[in-house]
């Protein structure tokens, strides 16, 4: 709880036990109003001086204005009348400031999420200079820059290990809570929490440019990118305030001015003065203005916590109207690292047909034969291999041991004249002949992720109309990722602008409220993630692209999170209609029980304060995500 919270609870409980002591205490006339007019100085001083601020700027109609000329008028009319009876004005302001002691706590609540991702920005960066480490901003440190991250500390900035292992907790950028282990040569990005190891590491971008940076930016902009329901809420606040002012306004002199005129009856100004104060009280727009922005932000605040940053509360109303999802499948629904997924009619050992493929291929840095020379997985060595001639298009031929190995596709093995056998797996075949005489082949695939097939069911399970998957891969390779993952429509071949053309084509044959979802790695896809109703960027730690492109980033590489994203959406929506219903409901019947002189005083207490708490309470319910 914040300084500003504790003194607002210490009014409300000092105004409470005085309300209460001055129930006892046997005091009458002037000295009883001084001493409830300061108990209500005490509680509702703030609301006056708003009001006065808003009278004075051309603010008028808000719901300052409207608990001022409420509680004020309730004195008046208690002065008046002489009743006596000062209680109702004072517990209206009381109710009110305990709402809106309820409406802090919920956003304090929300913002803890956003604070814990926002724990992320460094303090520091350990740069070492002559052997001593010297901390400074991390704004002075210059790409290429040796940087030391020690045992508990942030990593700063985006870079290379050189130097150290360690295990990194990445919970405030994914929402996993499993480490993450990193080693020399492997990239690492800024915001994460180094919790075992000493790493040096080479800055491979400028603090700016970081991904801490970039995440940090997108989250203290996300509220200023308003939803369809929360302007909806500023434009009924805008017109209602003034149309209930000015009705209570009608409610106090036209049913006195008609007894008057028409039935020559006098006498019943204090009735319908009374009558049009509980109007004002009940009037008040407070749950709608405050609980509907709030859900957003808890939302916002929740899906956050779970890796999944949204740009803006319109991004998150879009979500729940997700019906066509379309996926890039490198990096997205597959790994985008090739392994090796099969050895077959081989007239050699597998283990030995690997090696001999590896040894050949050493000496190039083609994916494929990394992907061998992974899949071999010993150190290679290079003096069993000479000889090595890299034919073009074809493939790799070199002495291994003392003999000739030819390794490549079925183009190497047609010029070489050497039959090869048709093989129905799909995937890149790498013909192997050893001293000219066909020996196997290895099938060499990008792996489907393993959430891959349960994402895809999980988001059919969501309200997902169609799922499509673009590519620029053979039709082979893509109809068989398709097939296996339960995907409705699979295209194949295409360009980045042929994504673009296929994307809108779609987005031309659904219907207006129905959104369409793009989902990429955000590396090669930023144009189609802008051209989509919602671009999501998955796996997007460290990738530029993504975050300035994307509406909605996963800060991890799990298909899942997409269906959790719609899901969170949902229930963040659901939670607005609910809101907005229960408001208005129960609004508009207390208007007119107050109108008719039903609704007293300590009604209108409920229907104001009470809807409003009602609402903040049901707004925190979106903070709530972990288990969606």
């Amino acid at each position: 709880m914040n300084k500003k919270q504790k003194k607002m609870l210490t009014r409300i409980l000092l105004c409470a036990a005085m309300l209460v002591l001055l129930q006892f205490l046997p005091v009458t006339g002037i000295p009883r109003l001084l001493l409830y007019l300061i108990c209500y100085l005490l509680i509702g001083y703030d609301i006056l001086k708003k009001a006065f601020h808003g009278i004075r700027n051309g603010r008028v109609f808000d719901e300052n204005f409207l608990m001022a000329v409420a509680t004020v008028g309730a004195f008046l009319l208690a002065i008046v009348t002489k009743s006596g009876d000062y209680l109702e004005g004072i517990a209206v302001m009381l109710f009110y400031q305990i709402g809106e002691f309820f409406q802090s706590y919920a956003v304090r609540k929300s913002r803890a999420n956003i604070s814990t991702l926002m724990d992320i920005r460094p303090d520091y960066a350990n740069v070492e200079r002559d052997g001593v480490l010297e901390q400074v901003d991390p704004d002075e440190v210059e790409i290429g820059s040796i940087i030391v991250v020690q045992p508990g500390e942030k990593v700063p900035i985006d870079g290379v290990v050189m130097e150290g292992t360690s295990s990194l907790n990445t919970s405030a950028l994914t929402g996993e809570s499993l480490p993450r282990d990193v080693k020399e040569a492997d990239e690492i990005i800024s915001g994460c929490i180094n919790m075992t190891g000493v790493l040096k590491i080479q800055t491979t971008k400028e603090f700016g440019e970081s991904t801490v940076s970039k995440i940090l930016d997108l989250m203290e902009n996300a509220s200023s990118r308003k939803s369809k329901s929360e302007d909806f809420i500023s434009k009924f606040a805008r017109v209602y305030t003034p149309a209930v002012c000015y009705c209570a306004l009608a409610l106090f002199v036209l049913p006195p001015l008609f007894r008057l005129i028409v039935m020559g009856q006098t006498g019943a100004w204090s009735t319908w003065f009374y009558r049009a104060l509980t109007f004002l009280v009940v009037s008040c727009p407070c749950a709608l203005v405050i609980s509907i922005p709030l859900s957003f932000f808890a939302g916002i605040g929740g899906a956050s916590r779970e890796g999944v940053l949204v740009k803006g509360s319109n991004y998150l109303e879009a979500l729940s109207q997700a019906k066509y999802v379309v996926f890039d499948k490198t990096g997205t629904l597959t790994e985008g690292v090739f392994e090796v997924t099969g050895i077959h009619h081989n007239t050699i050992e597998d283990a030995l047909l690997l090696e001999y493929a590896a040894l050949a291929e050493c000496a190039s840095s083609h994916p494929i034969s990394k992907s061998l020379q992974k899949a071999y997985g010993k150190e290679i060595d290079r003096s069993r291999v000479t000889g090595i001639e890299e034919i073009s298009g074809h493939g790799i031929t070199a002495v291994v041991d003392g003999k000739s190995i030819a390794a490549g596709n079925e183009k190497l093995m047609k010029k070489l004249g050497i039959s090869c056998p048709k093989c129905h797996s799909v995937g890149t075949l790498i013909h192997v002949a050893i001293d000219g005489a066909y020996a196997g082949h290895i099938v060499i695939s990008d792996v489907i992720k393993k959430e891959a097939g349960e994402a895809i069911a999980a988001l059919k399970k969501a309200g997902v109309k169609k799922t499509v998957m673009l590519t620029g891969d053979a039709g082979k390779v893509a109809a068989q990722v398709g097939a296996q993952l339960g995907i409705d429509e699979v295209y194949s071949q295409l360009l980045p602008g042929d994504k673009v053309a296929k994307v809108e084509q779609l987005l031309s044959h659904k219907k207006e409220k129905e959104k369409l979802v793009f989902v990429g790695d955000g590396i090669n896809d930023a144009p189609v993630l802008t051209r989509a109703d919602i671009g999501i960027a998955m796996g997007a730690m460290g990738s530029d692209a993504a975050i300035e492109a994307a509406d909605v980033v996963l800060m991890d590489d799990n298909p899942m999170q997409i269906a959790k994203a719609i899901r969170i959406s949902g229930k963040c929506i659901g939670i607005v209609k609910q809101n907005i219903a229960l408001a208005l409901l129960i609004k508009f019947a207390c208007l007119f029980l107050s109108a008719i002189g039903i609704a007293n005083m300590w009604f209108a207490i409920f229907a104001d304060v009470g809807v409003m708490i009602l609402a903040v309470l049901n707004a925190i319910r979106a903070l709530r995500v972990r288990h969606l």
